[in-house]
């Protein structure tokens, strides 16, 4: 019931934030994550034009074929809804092209901001607002995303929800159980390294940290306790040029 509440509160304050901005549709990318699948359907439930798309870049099958399902769940539940699929692996290969280094984690960031592009070419046509699907741990925690790649948005509808809230949010919504239970992964990587993977802490742990950190705590920690603590502190700082504001040079 708590969830149901808390949907309907979500999908009314996208609603009016479309209308007091004149705009007319929302646009989002479906990753085959549950944060996508999550951000999706509060924008469907508003029953205003919601344009999903769809962005594989030289993508894991397994993570196409959540995606793919998610969209098909979405129209059959909402008329409101239009789905895209545009491969970019032929333009992303292209572009990488031009570099003689391979750099891994530059193609990795590079990935998500051919996405951001093409979601803001949509939105641009549409008369669209581009949609976030960041949750608070990733947005405002460990700073988790690609600058102006999936961290550049008009609007953000679960950044204030930790993960464990959007799953439960999930389970509420009626989203595919294979979407729920699918490992976070960013799938901007060749070898399918989910998000635990190159963090080194789940999820789960990286929200204690932050309510550790946000409450002021100083019980007595575990080892784990203490590497998890670590972790979510580097990550943090090294990430506070995505999360604080642009920096401006003042003359006076």
């Amino acid at each position: 019931m708590k969830n149901d509440f808390l949907s309907s509160r979500i999908s009314n304050w996208l609603s009016e934030y479309l209308a007091n901005n004149r705009l007319k549709s929302y646009v989002i990318g479906i990753s085959g994550g549950v944060d996508s699948a999550v951000s999706s359907t509060l924008c469907a439930n508003t029953g205003k034009r919601t344009i999903v798309l769809s962005m594989p870049i030289l993508q894991a099958p397994d993570q196409l074929k959540r995606a793919r399902n998610h969209i098909k769940w979405l129209k059959e539940n909402f008329p409101n809804v239009e789905s895209y699929e545009y491969d970019l692996s032929n333009v992303f290969t292209e572009f990488n092209s031009l570099f003689s280094i391979d750099n891994k984690h530059a193609s990795a960031n590079s990935r998500s901001r051919l996405r951001m592009v093409t979601l803001y070419h949509i939105a641009a046509m549409n008369s669209g607002l581009v949609v976030g699907t960041g949750n608070k741990v990733e947005d405002f925690g460990v700073g988790f995303y690609t600058k102006y790649g999936d961290g550049g948005v008009d609007v953000s509808p679960i950044a204030d929800l930790t993960k464990t809230e959007v799953r439960e949010l999930a389970n509420e919504l009626g989203v595919i159980s294979e979407i729920i239970t699918a490992k976070p992964t960013d799938g901007l990587w060749d070898d399918g390294r989910t998000d635990e993977d190159q963090i080194g802490a789940s999820y789960e742990e990286l929200e204690w940290a932050m309510k550790y950190l946000e409450l002021n705590s100083n019980y007595t920690l575990t080892k784990r306790q203490e590497q998890v603590l670590n972790i979510y502190n580097n990550f943090h700082n090294a990430n506070l040029h995505k999360m604080n504001p642009i920096p401006v040079f003042k003359k006076t």
